[in-house]
């Protein structure tokens, strides 16, 4: 039954019921933050239903799931937020029903139009922006905007076996748990001192800062420059991105199965064209990296999706060090890493 008043600590019965695991996770204070907060998704494929779901489970006060895209075939594979028969509608729309029930005291919405024909106010009612499924220069004008207003910016997509996740969260504030573990001296019965043991368990809540660049910058790192070590600790995703990108950027969509012949074509050209530009050898993407960045595959959507709600979860509840700034996800191998990548 709903709580007739609200509760003193900011959160209702039934919320305190519904988020007890996490309160008991992350503390009343974070999840008071998360409650408070809303969050603009852009682009409802695989990757954004998975997003949808955990941040509408974790709580957050609104959701707004926006795209202007009409639902594929090719989207019903990975997106299981939208119901079988819905090929043609909105996909924003479309998902909205299912996502809505997965937990009834966020406000969800769904927006069907595009992300380019928003005004910069439009941004300035969220607390965080994630996009997906969006041109480079979109995703650069939008970390803009989002920098300017000092709102948390993610971004991610999954090409195939790969994904990466990307954030632009400013100067951010948050705190960590230390565990501090106390020594015991113990004496011999004659007076002399033993060794010293473990004692009681002290945890403290620290404070820290952390300053995230922009996409811009990071996505335009100079490697004339860099030695050989420094390129090699960098991982070959880096590079795939850019290259995905600029297809993206050229074709207005994404490398597809029913055009793989033509595609893998211009993805082996522009491998050469991206890597020179950049002032790196073209060797750094093994020769059948073309075969493994086709489609959105449905479990590297939920890896990637659980880690990108996770940061905007820690992003908007300042609780725990966050990933600064990229993370990339192979599929192949089953590992993921992290790589602060942009000006030192």
């Amino acid at each position: 039954m709903a709580a007739e008043g609200p509760d003193p600590s900011g959160l209702s019965e039934e919320e305190a019921a519904q988020y007890d695991r996490q309160i008991r996770l992350w503390g009343l204070e974070a999840q008071k933050r998360l409650r408070a907060s809303r969050v603009l998704l852009v682009g409802m494929k695989g990757l954004g239903s998975e997003v949808a779901k955990n941040l509408i489970l974790a709580g957050v006060r609104g959701l707004t799931m926006l795209d202007h895209q009409q639902v594929s075939a090719e989207d019903t594979r990975a997106q299981f937020l939208i119901p079988g028969g819905s090929l043609g509608r909105n996909r924003a729309e479309a998902s909205l029903e299912r996502a809505q029930k997965l937990n009834p005291m966020v406000d969800v919405k769904a927006d069907p139009e595009s992300l380019e024909s928003k005004p910069e106010e439009f941004f300035t009612q969220f607390d965080a922006v994630c996009l997906t499924c969006c041109s480079r220069d979109v995703m650069v004008k939008i970390n803009e905007i989002c920098h300017k207003n000092s709102i948390k910016f993610f971004a991610g997509d999954v090409f195939g076996y790969h994904g990466y996740t990307f954030a632009d969260l400013g100067e951010h504030d948050f705190v960590e748990e230390k565990t501090k573990v106390a020594k015991v001296s113990q004496e011999t019965e004659d007076g002399d001192s033993k060794k010293a043991k473990p004692g009681s368990a002290e945890t403290t809540m620290v404070k820290k800062r952390m300053v995230f660049c922009r996409l811009r910058e990071a996505l335009a790192v100079d490697w004339s420059g860099k030695k050989a070590a420094a390129l090699k600790r960098t991982t070959p995703d880096y590079f795939l991105l850019q290259v995905l990108l600029r297809f993206r950027t050229l074709n207005h969509r994404d490398p597809s199965p029913q055009t793989y012949s033509k595609d893998s074509k211009l993805l082996d050209q522009l491998h050469n064209d991206v890597l020179e530009s950049l002032g790196v050898s073209t060797q750094l993407l093994p020769d059948d990296f073309i075969s493994y960045c086709f489609s959105e595959l449905a479990p590297v959507c939920a890896v990637l999706g659980g880690v990108l709600a996770q940061e905007v979860v820690k992003a908007l509840s300042q609780r725990d060090p966050p990933h600064n700034n990229f993370f990339f996800f192979d599929g192949i191998k089953g590992d993921g890493v992290v790589e602060r990548l942009g000006p030192n």
